[in-house]
């Protein structure tokens, strides 16, 4: 009898600790804009926690915020605000900017808005229509799941809709490689996907992409990164505020701290 309390008391004793190492396991889905930061935090967070799993993927805002909110996915990255009746908690984390960029065989550099939106909306359908060389535009459109796409519509389509004969592709990094590649071809990223590609990032109204611009509200094609959540986890939240602290990951892939931001908006 004895021994049997005795070795109930060694199982109780050497259980405990290895409950106490169990693994976490955290899953984000959703904005291809925010994808490299959140990444590359999990990538940094698990070097300082290895008792934490954290699997990252994409999809789109939409899908996001419909995983975060079904239960599916412990955080839903988006570009967008959830709908008010989601009832998920939001945790903004950085600032993105984006660009509309072309192959740099169109000749242009510089668009007004209402040459973006005559684009993008079909009524344009050759550079020389807006000074660039005599040839056709392709323009690569993003799905209606994308927060990039949202964000474009918001900022710079007006009451123009987005004609949808053009070309579609659903991740960021896609989108850069094709027109990068396509004579001709136009479409919208986050500004990070950009950085040492063979694309031109074009100026709107004249005033360029840069952070400074974005900062005052000079340049206005940028949204908060949003991350969703159902409850409030422990350890996805001190994940989410590594993120949201992670200067390095945020400067070096293109990201703006909140903090440094001259303008604030509550719609985005």
């Amino acid at each position: 009898m004895v021994e049997k309390l005795i070795a109930s008391v060694l199982l109780c004793a050497f259980a405990l600790p290895i409950a106490a190492l169990a693994d976490t396991n955290i899953t984000a889905v959703g904005s291809s804009a925010l994808l490299p930061l959140v990444k590359q935090s999990a990538q940094d967070y698990q070097v300082k926690h290895p008792d934490v799993k954290i699997s990252v993927s994409g999809g789109g805002s939409f899908v996001g915020i419909a995983q975060a909110q079904n239960g599916n996915a412990d955080m839903g990255d988006s570009d967008v605000i959830a709908p008010g009746a989601s009832g998920l908690i939001d945790h903004k984390v950085a600032v993105v900017g984006f660009g509309v960029i072309a192959n740099p065989s169109s000749g242009v550099t510089n668009l007004k808005a209402a040459q973006i939106r005559d684009i993008f909306a079909g009524r344009i359908a050759n550079w020389k229509g807006v000074g660039g060389k005599d040839q056709p535009i392709v323009v690569i459109n993003r799905p209606r799941t994308s927060g990039t796409r949202y964000v474009f519509t918001a900022t710079l389509m007006g009451t123009s809709k987005i004609a949808e004969s053009g070309l579609t592709e659903d991740s960021s990094g896609t989108v850069v490689k094709t027109v990068s590649s396509t004579p001709g071809s136009v479409s919208y990223v986050a500004l990070g996907y950009t950085k040492d590609q063979p694309v031109s990032v074009l100026k709107i109204n004249g005033v360029d992409a840069g952070a400074g611009n974005i900062r005052t509200g000079k340049y206005g094609v940028w949204s908060y990164e949003h991350i969703f959540t159902k409850t409030k986890n422990p350890s996805v939240e001190d994940f989410i505020a590594f993120i949201s602290q992670n200067t390095d990951a945020l400067e070096k892939l293109g990201y703006i701290k909140i903090s440094t931001m001259k303008v604030h908006e509550l719609n985005r």
